[in-house]
């Protein structure tokens, strides 16, 4: 499937879309694609937010912008491989046969997946501001985020495989 069909599928149910991308077998490539892709819509999602923020406050926007690229290029992708490598020992600690590889795919699936709403949040960030609306989109990506990873992570720690 395409990208965005297997996002569209993640949807009715995520626990089959990370079973069919984790019976393709070890792919780093396209784990680390997945997490590239995710990082990058999570900065563009954080454009309207800082543009408002500049201009309300009249100070430079480009300094806000690299430093955003900067955090979600090259910083986050490295929090995010650690993250995963230590859900993968917490979860051999407590018996899963699941490979260090099934802990990345369903964490940065999760990531990528979930983006839809992570760009949502950007614009009413940025359109609207602080209050109630961003919040509740906020609840609801960390909600969809967290059905997604752990759908997938239950997948990958049984060592199961479409």
């Amino acid at each position: 499937m395409t990208l965005t069909r297997e996002i569209v599928a993640t949807w009715r149910g995520p626990g089959a879309v990370v079973s069919r991308l984790y019976a393709q077998g070890v792919r780093e490539d396209r784990a680390l694609m997945m997490l590239m892709a995710a990082c990058a819509l999570f900065f563009v999602a954080q454009l309207p937010e800082l543009a408002r923020k500049a201009h309300l406050e009249g100070a430079e926007l480009n300094p806000r912008l690299g430093g955003a690229l900067l955090a979600w290029l090259v910083i986050a992708p490295l929090g995010f491989y650690l993250i995963a490598f230590v859900v993968h020992l917490l979860a051999r600690l407590f018996g899963a046969r699941g490979t260090a590889y099934g802990a990345r795919l369903a964490l940065f699936w999760a990531l990528l997946a979930s983006s839809p709403l992570v760009l949502l949040n950007g614009l009413v960030a940025g359109f609207i501001g602080a209050g109630p609306a961003l919040t509740l989109v906020g609840m609801a990506w960390f909600a969809a985020f967290l059905w997604f990873w752990l759908s997938g992570q239950v997948v990958v720690t049984r060592g199961v495989a479409a």
